[in-house]
């Protein structure tokens, strides 16, 4: 397995967030996490993604507790192996798109001009070359979504975390924001994990896991068409 969350219990104060969740993610599967909202959904995404930790209990990949790890080694692991995508794209206003995209690589290290690149070359995978020079302010909720999206892929992470990507979309955005995760796993191999409330998205997914309370309750698997 991939990834590999192991006995997850989290709590605030009182209140158990995550009461002992396992998870196995294999190479590039598209799950999909749904649940009420309270579930834990959010709060079990961003401990997958190193961006929280838990009381008890260990995260895994391709082996390695990540959890284990002192904070420079995890920021490293996670700037390299995890991309995320939010539900307000989170984009910063006052860089333009191209620059948007390529901060991950150059919080990495990355060479400015290789760095820009990339972007560049993403962005044109996005169907957005023509908007390299502007702003968030300037451009629709879709196209912020697609940047985030390219910013997620800049460091070419192994594994897409995205937490209610399409929530602030329309109807027709949804719609090609999905095809495009799609499309990135077929073509690109990712991983993608995703919280969402859109029926139609994780109906898509080949597994979705049912949160509630706490805990994974169910599990649908389904069959790729060919």
């Amino acid at each position: 397995m991939m990834i590999e969350a192991r006995n997850i219990v989290k709590r605030y104060g009182e209140l158990d967030v995550l009461r002992g969740v396992d998870l196995d993610i294999s190479q590039g599967e598209i799950v999909s996490i749904v649940g009420p909202s309270g579930a834990g959904k959010t709060t079990l995404l961003q401990i997958i993604g190193t961006l929280d930790t838990p009381q008890e209990g260990e995260v895994r990949y391709d082996g390695k507790d990540v959890l284990a790890m002192r904070d420079r080694e995890l920021a490293h692991f996670r700037n390299r192996n995890i991309g995320f995508v939010f539900q307000f794209h989170q984009l910063l206003p006052e860089f333009t798109m191209l620059e948007n995209v390529a901060i991950p690589a150059l919080l990495g290290g990355d060479n400015r001009s290789q760095a820009m690149e990339r972007a560049r070359q993403l962005l044109e995978r996005m169907h957005l070359g023509d908007r390299l020079g502007h702003k968030p302010s300037q451009l629709s909720g879709g196209e912020c979504q697609r940047v985030a999206v390219a910013r997620a892929l800049i460091n070419s992470p192994k594994v897409i975390l995205a937490d209610e990507p399409s929530g602030s979309l329309d109807t027709q955005n949804k719609q090609e924001l999905h095809r495009l995760f799609f499309e990135l796993r077929d073509e690109l191999g990712q991983t993608f994990i995703i919280v969402t409330h859109d029926e139609g998205l994780a109906a898509q997914a080949d597994r979705t896991l049912h949160m509630r309370d706490g805990l994974i309750v169910d599990e649908t698997k389904r069959t790729p068409t060919t």
